[in-house]
């Protein structure tokens, strides 16, 4: 297969990551802003409407791990549309609850099934593609649909809220998230071996393909590598979902601000991530081109990671004081968010292989996600019921960005088979 040929099938995956990505993110975006009218709609608490978003996330995790075995084996078209069917489903049967477990159990099963096809999908499909000085580039790119879905559709479920209900934003959001996954499903391509070719950037690492190491997941499992790596990734989304999931009604309650102020600070991050995607992902390779050793570059970018994001933290509890520190607040979280999802993946990458990645991955997700995001959206909406402010919900999220800083700082620059 000729070169131009080559690009040309590395671009039609990073595009179906990018659309997979805008929908994975459009569930985490559009709840903070969905919350306050269903809770004022059905009577519902925080927690109790939360802790469907928490279960939610745990079905993802235990459906992540499958898909990472499904691309190692037949690539992303049958998770993304799997996905497309399931996503959908989600948003639509839930927008026809009246009763708790009438909204438990579509949400937490057909979103769970539908969100968890996509993550790993995306970021070890890319990984496959492009490796060394080329990863985090076209990573950046991919994930640029994440900032993009907060700011379109978060803003879209405002612009339906404004007039209509809630249920029919999650309506129309089940039409948009079909279609970007068909879409994805019909560009997505198989790994580049299936092709015979060597992934993008193999020039700038050591082993190549033909070289790597085949590891089982219980030979892996049994190095600190991915230990360390689940540990920083894993405290980074304990405070990363608290914020996600809290931060509007942190704003609207602690700092006293309108709903549409709110919501338009929430839609800074995702507009300001929109050129923080790319860009992060190119100072990152810039940093793996200098030391000639991805895993020591990768390892650098997830301490920085968290601790612009415990820096964050630090400036969300001053929003009340000036709305201009909320804004910069905004600005380190969509830095912090740029680097570490797929810099951590990056660094797995980088010790494990492409070959043996989907897999050791999908675990890996399975218990980062599993507990991460289910632990930190209830957290922060606990420590609000039970305190009637999200001062200790923020405290609790800038002490799990200071963990991962700590667990990046003892990442492994290598792994003993």
């Amino acid at each position: 297969m000729d070169e131009k040929k080559a690009k040309h099938l590395g671009h039609m995956v990073v595009l179906a990551s990018w659309l997979a990505v805008f929908c994975l993110f459009g569930y985490r975006s559009t709840f903070s802003v969905l919350q306050g009218p269903m809770s004022k709609s059905l009577g519902w608490s925080a927690s109790k409407l939360t802790l469907g978003y928490s279960l939610m996330m745990t079905v993802y995790a235990v459906t992540a791990f499958f898909s990472g075995m499904i691309i190692d084996k037949w690539g992303t078209k049958p998770a993304y549309a799997i996905g497309s069917v399931c996503a959908a489903l989600g948003f639509l049967i839930t927008s026809y609850a009246h009763s708790y477990m009438g909204y438990l159990i579509p949400y937490v099963v057909f979103a769970g099934i539908g969100t968890g096809m996509l993550w790993v999908s995306s970021t070890v499909s890319v990984r496959k593609w492009y490796v060394g000085k080329s990863y985090a580039t076209m990573w950046g790119i991919a994930f640029m649909g994440a900032p993009v879905a907060q700011v379109v559709l978060s803003l879209g479920a405002k612009a339906v809220l404004l007039t209509l209900d809630w249920r029919i934003a999650m309506r129309g959001l089940s039409v948009v998230v079909f279609i970007a996954l068909v879409i994805a499903s019909i560009v997505a391509k198989k790994n580049p071996n299936d092709y015979g070719f060597e992934a993008f950037g193999s020039d700038s690492i050591q082993i190549k393909s033909n070289d790597e190491h085949i590891w089982s997941v219980k030979e892996a499992f049994r190095t600190a590598p991915i230990w360390g790596a689940i540990i920083a990734f894993l405290t980074s989304m304990v405070a990363e979902f608290l914020v996600w999931t809290q931060v509007v009604k942190f704003w609207t309650t602690d700092c006293k601000l309108s709903l549409s102020t709110a919501t338009n600070l929430y839609v800074i991050i995702g507009i300001v991530g929109i050129f923080t995607m790319p860009v992060m992902g190119i100072v990152s390779d810039k940093v793996v081109k200098k030391l000639n050793n991805e895993i020591k570059a990768r390892k650098i970018m997830l301490i920085f990671a968290p601790a612009v994001g415990l820096l964050a933290c630090a400036l969300l509890l001053n929003t009340s004081k000036s709305l201009a520190v909320g804004v910069i607040a905004c600005v380190c979280f969509a830095i912090y968010w740029a680097i570490e999802p797929g810099g951590v993946a990056g660094y797995a990458g980088a010790i494990y292989g492409n070959k043996s990645l989907g897999k050791i991955w999908g675990l890996a997700t399975l218990i980062v996600m599993g507990i991460g995001p289910a632990l930190g959206s209830y957290m922060g909406a606990h420590l609000y019921d039970i305190s009637g402010s999200y001062f200790k919900s923020m405290i609790f999220a800038a002490s799990s960005f200071t963990v991962s800083i700590i667990a990046a700082g003892l990442l492994p620059q290598y792994s003993k088979k």
